[in-house]
């Protein structure tokens, strides 16, 4: 299998909230948008949106991302 032209979801997901720089946190699909610009993700936004919803749970379940509105996928995330 052929390795993907974009970096794995967990770091497109801190390069969006990094770059939005937005108080309250960024929103899901204020990152989905960012991702779908800035990364060569593809056009199959249900595949991209899945892989988003479980990206930011780990990210949540982990640490690295703090979820300031909502509750799992849904909401506002701050690094």
């Amino acid at each position: 299998k052929a390795p993907a032209a974009h970096p794995h979801y967990a770091e497109m997901v801190a390069a969006a909230v990094t770059s939005l720089k937005e108080r309250g946190g960024s929103s899901r699909s204020a990152i989905f948008k960012y991702i779908l610009k800035n990364f060569n993700v593809g056009a199959e936004e249900k595949k991209i949106n899945a892989h988003l919803k479980l990206a930011l749970k780990a990210g949540v379940a982990k640490g690295t991302l703090k979820q300031t509105k909502g509750t799992g996928a849904t909401g506002s995330f701050k690094m």
